[in-house]
């Protein structure tokens, strides 16, 4: 089992309120929401159009820009709401999948691990590499310790015992383990499989952030804002954001370039920086950064205008079941914006949208306007759709 990176809401909220109080007299467009499941793109980043296909992962949000761009808030999941430009929000949880086995680094359990263990778990071969793992673990080895409590906390070979899983992670974790202590630190503040202590996870996170733990240092800055909202407590967490984005993490990109963007955090407001962060995460399926950099480009925003660039990331995202993206994307079709006006695929995707919950008022005006023949034919495309 794998744990939940920590809610953004609260860098959100403390964003929305320090950029209300300093950008009173100019509220500058900022980037929609959605972070750590690929490897580091090191390359430059492209910001041209995007391969085809569909692509999904969530992050941050700081406000919806709308300049020149068609205009799309993020989906509520409870009541439907109208499509409307956020304020000024800040970044979102990073959504952590588990990696494959055989992508994962042994030195992230924190030591050199048997070969025959570490081994065994590289092939697969997820049973045999818990008996080799455990003959070390109970002899106190935390490495191996860690190697248990990650099989166990993900059920490969084994019945999935999170609360064992607790117990292996809280011995490597008092050894000094990063990843240990990052896991072990969620689960205290999940509360779940362990008491509840968010001071203790506090320190473990602190811990394994200094350690190098790209997805600790992501986390604790979220700590870091939840403790202090204000103008303090974003320019601490800006320095953990800073590191995890300099690994490729797509969430901590993405919350980097909301702080660039609103110029928060102690940084200067650089629309460039913030685009090029933006167009790292959109890289790796980022799907909030996809529908900021494609809002962006349509604008002008941090760069050259480039409408068909802009339009072939707001699709992307919107084939990966963005929400706020299918309704822009509605728009862009409705408008000709970097395509060729296609009132059927307007109307398709803004009922796609629709469906999920998504109202927009000028939308369904739209809508109300197509013929029956129209009508009929966005429908069926639609059904046709991701």
């Amino acid at each position: 089992m794998r744990w939940p990176r920590l809610s953004f809401a609260a860098l959100a909220a403390a964003l929305t309120i320090q950029a209300a109080a300093a950008l009173a007299a100019e509220t500058p467009p900022v980037p929609q929401p959605r972070p750590d499941t690929t490897t580091p793109d090191t390359g430059a980043p492209d910001t041209s159009a995007p391969a085809s296909g569909a692509s999904n992962t969530s992050i941050p949000n700081l406000g919806a820009p709308n300049t020149g761009a068609p205009n799309a808030a993020a989906p509520n999941t409870g009541a439907a709401h109208a499509d409307k430009p956020i304020e000024t929000p800040l970044p979102q949880p990073a959504t952590l999948q588990p990696p494959s086995a055989d992508t994962i680094n042994p030195d992230r359990f924190g030591a050199k691990l048997p070969d025959a263990a570490y081994g065994a778990f590289q092939r697969g071969l997820y049973k045999t590499a818990y008996n080799l793992a455990m003959v070390r673990a109970k002899n106190g080895d935390p490495a191996a310790q860690t190697l248990v409590a990650e099989i166990l906390s993900r059920g490969l070979g084994v019945p999935l015992n999170a609360a064992e899983a607790a117990k292996w992670y809280g011995l490597a974790a008092e050894q000094g383990v990063p990843e240990a202590q990052f896991q072990y630190a969620l689960m205290l503040l999940d509360g779940r499989y362990v008491k509840k202590d968010a001071k203790e996870a506090y320190a473990l996170m602190q811990a394994a952030a200094e350690a190098g733990n790209r997805l600790a240092q992501f986390n604790f800055a979220q700590l870091l804002v939840q403790q202090d909202p204000g103008a303090a407590g974003i320019a601490k967490a800006a320095v953990y954001y800073e590191r995890a984005a300099s690994t490729g993490l797509a969430d901590a990109e993405y919350a980097m370039a909301q702080i660039y963007a609103n110029g928060a955090g102690g940084k200067p407001r650089d629309d460039a920086k913030a685009r090029t962060l933006l167009a790292q995460a959109a890289r790796q399926n980022y799907d909030t950064a996809q529908l900021d950099l494609a809002a962006w480009m349509i604008e002008g925003r941090g760069g050259d205008r480039d409408l068909k660039s802009g339009f072939a990331w707001m699709r992307r995202a919107a084939e990966g079941g963005n929400v706020a993206a299918q309704n822009r994307l509605a728009k862009l079709y409705m408008g000709g914006i970097g395509t060729d006006p296609d009132l059927i695929l307007a109307g398709a995707w803004y009922i796609v949208a629709r469906r999920a919950g998504l109202i927009d008022p000028q939308m369904d005006d739209f809508l109300q306007g197509l013929d029956d023949g129209q009508t009929k034919q966005a429908l069926q495309r639609a059904n046709r759709l991701p």
